[in-house]
């Protein structure tokens, strides 16, 4: 009986730990990533200078990835993002940019998300589209106007198909809409900072 009732209340315990850690994490995802001090943000509707490593074939626009494999909240997004590639793939360039101090190859970053897509580490695109964390999306239209830059979703697991900006902003680009409005949820920077992933 004593056995039994020790084997509860460690079972109980690491239940109780577990709850806890998912918690915290989930906590910590929605806390905004703290701005950097120099940071220099990029206006909606600005040109955008990708330079001539992201080519758009047939002027396509473009939509980069900004993905840190050691960031939890870009594995989250794994799934989604595969899905806009399936969705969109046609009609828009899709492009990733690693933020990781760490060496990965491009094969490496294409087996983990399980895409076949350009596979970019210029951090300074990046500052170019005014990203400062990961997972993040920019959206460059036809003529490399910054359409959207922002989450991708306001759950950390992408699964709210009321807040999916990116796919938003995706459809309502290739719908010719002028501008999609987006509130500061969307905008606001959440995920790991970079270039190390702190949260």
């Amino acid at each position: 009986m004593f056995r039994k009732g020790l084997v509860m209340g460690w079972l109980v315990l690491l239940f109780t730990g577990i709850a806890t850690m998912f918690w915290y994490y989930d906590w910590i995802y929605k806390l905004p990533t703290p701005i950097p001090e120099n940071y220099q943000p990029v206006v909606t509707g600005s040109t955008v200078d990708l330079g001539d490593q992201i080519q758009s074939p047939d002027g396509k626009p473009v939509f980069v990835h900004f993905y840190n494999p050691d960031c939890p909240c870009s594995r989250f997004n794994k799934k989604h993002f595969k899905s806009l590639v399936q969705q969109y793939g046609r009609d828009v360039h899709f492009v990733v940019v690693v933020m990781s101090e760490k060496t990965f190859t491009p094969e490496a970053i294409r087996r983990k998300m399980g895409v076949d897509l350009p596979v970019l580490f210029d951090k300074s695109i990046a500052d170019r589209c005014g990203v400062y964390s990961t997972p993040q999306a920019a959206l460059l239209d036809q003529h490399s106007r910054l359409y959207y830059r922002g989450n991708f979703n306001a759950s950390r697991y992408c699964s709210d198909e009321k807040t999916a900006y990116a796919k938003l902003a995706l459809a309502g680009l290739l719908n010719s809409q002028q501008r999609v409005a987006f509130g500061d949820l969307a905008q606001r920077s959440y995920g790991c900072s970079l270039p190390v992933c702190k949260n």
